[in-house]
């Protein structure tokens, strides 16, 4: 399990929330939206960081931590 906060450029409205496996999304007063919460592999991440690329938001960071005692 990893628990993750990617940065994009733009905004993403709330109601996606669920398209992004259920991430909290907030935004930054400088019109970046961060998207925080947990995902169970890398294969997970990857497949949000597509679904942000097919969106055509700009990537700004991506941090993530593995969990301990997870398996994933």
């Amino acid at each position: 399990m990893w628990r993750v906060e990617i940065e994009v450029k733009g905004c993403i409205a709330e109601h996606w929330s669920e398209w992004f496996m259920g991430l909290a999304i907030r935004y930054t007063e400088q019109g970046q939206t961060s998207l925080c919460g947990d995902v169970i592999d890398q294969g997970a991440l990857y497949g949000l960081l597509n679904r942000l690329r097919d969106l055509g938001l700009p990537l700004l960071s991506v941090r993530c931590l593995e969990i301990e005692g997870s398996e994933a």
